[in-house]
């Protein structure tokens, strides 16, 4: 069993989901009062080309309304595309205020979604008052069915938000994530010196999943059921540290911690530092 980590990183899911409306400023800001290390969130790309906070690239049913407080519905989402709005067009959508039927306990507020820009400059708006300062694991949503229908091609949405990135001085603060071997390694090229991590779902095993890209990332990221203390050991002689996701469950957060994890993404980041420090 491999040592277990002193300090393992806490990172709010989308902000906290559990608590909040995800990907918005108000959970973001939560999140950030939590103590968490890092704030998880999404991008993809408006039509203007601004970095929009999304886990998709459209309106979802499921916690979006339309600019007329309608609701709106899963077989209309998809032509609520983001890929064709600009950054205003997008905020006048409301994706804050529906009850999510998967988090019984978050609290609805009306919020739209917000540009990178908006939700860095929001955040350490509110470190400047003591709330907080995490860095940002930053994914980018790429999906090859998406290239230029949902999105531009892996190298122009690399490209668009490490722009941001850097225009917004984050450079030193920023973990890019994805799912999308190629996005990962279009962004590598570009600036190579940033932390990556490779984000897995499958069951092909870690020798596979690392194949797939043509350098080593400084973290891989499978979903926690996938993780034991194999994994952990081989991470771990390849200098590659282990960040699981979507971790909610007190038994499952406690599972983690005593495989020695180095980072855990949670919707319910509180209970992470309350099983951390109660350790």
């Amino acid at each position: 069993m491999p040592e277990p980590n002193p300090k393992p990183e806490v990172h709010g899911h989308r902000g906290c989901r559990g608590l909040l409306p995800e990907n918005t400023i108000p959970g973001f800001l939560k999140a950030a009062e939590l103590g968490v290390d890092w704030l998880e969130l999404d991008v993809v790309i408006g039509a203007d080309g601004q970095v929009i906070v999304s886990h998709e690239p459209w309106m979802s049913h499921s916690i979006c309304t339309d600019t007329e407080g309608n609701t709106i519905t899963e077989e209309d989402e998809r032509s609520f595309n983001l890929y064709r709005m600009t950054a205003a067009e997008i905020r006048a959508f409301d994706c804050g205020g529906l009850e999510h039927p998967g988090f019984p306990d978050q609290q609805q507020r009306r919020a739209h979604k917000p540009t990178l820009r908006e939700v860095v400059e929001a955040v350490d708006e509110a470190a400047l008052l003591g709330g907080g300062n995490p860095g940002f694991n930053i994914e980018i949503k790429s999906d090859p069915a998406f290239y230029g229908t949902f999105q531009p091609g892996p190298a122009e949405f690399a490209r668009l938000v490490l722009a941001s990135i850097d225009s917004l001085g984050i450079t030193e603060r920023c973990i890019i994530q994805s799912f999308d071997p190629a996005a990962l390694m279009a962004a590598h090229t570009l600036e190579p010196d940033l932390p990556y991590a490779l984000l897995v779902q499958n069951t092909d095993g870690l020798e596979a999943n690392l194949g797939r890209i043509d350098f080593q990332p400084a973290i891989y990221s499978p979903r926690f059921g996938l993780v034991d203390a194999l994994l952990r050991s081989a991470l771990r002689e390849r200098g590659i540290q282990l960040l699981v996701w979507t971790v909610n469950e007190p038994a499952d957060i406690k599972r983690m911690l005593g495989l020695g994890v180095d980072g855990i993404i949670s919707d319910y980041p509180d209970r992470v530092i309350a099983a951390i420090e109660t350790r």
